[in-house]
């Protein structure tokens, strides 16, 4: 009979079994997600877009100009998730999303750290540990040097 501490150990070790290209693609279709949303929502009405920016986003930095700032949010938006999720440039792609969500929690929305907090925990780990063996940067790494990507495990 497996005492608890032995179930414990062993549920560990098929935790850390899980190849990190699963969490990874569960990180980039969620991240990815949620900017997207974020852009659909833009794109379905920009002039509203554009007064949202000006009246709530960029209502305390005025000296910021509503449209431009619309048009880089909306394009960032669109395509920084669409690598993401390619799993292309994976790491790259992440830090103008990471940049935009601090930009959110001190400028627009302090009061939503948990939110962003989600959206850092996911970004960090995609710079930190790449989109994993499931993605074009594996596909392209492995043609390139002809090794195949390591997958880390999380630790």
């Amino acid at each position: 009979m497996m005492t608890l501490t032995q179930r414990a150990l062993k549920l560990r070790d098929i935790a850390q079994s899980i190849p990190y290209s699963i969490p990874a693609l569960l990180a980039r279709a969620a991240i990815a997600g949620i900017f997207w949303r974020a852009a659909s929502t833009k794109l379905a009405n920009f002039d509203l877009t554009i007064a949202l920016f000006q009246d709530e986003y960029l209502r305390n930095l005025p000296f910021l100009p509503a449209a431009p700032m619309a048009y880089l949010a909306t394009a960032v938006e669109v395509t920084m998730p669409a690598l993401i999720l390619a799993g292309l440039l994976t790491r790259l792609a992440t830090l103008p999303l990471i940049g935009m969500t601090l930009f959110i929690q001190v400028f627009v929305y302090p009061t939503s750290w948990p939110d962003h907090l989600i959206w850092i925990t996911l970004l960090a780990l995609l710079l930190s540990r790449g989109a994993g063996a499931v993605s074009l940067d594996a596909l392209i790494a492995n043609l390139y040097t002809g090794r195949r990507v390591s997958t880390p495990h999380l630790a």
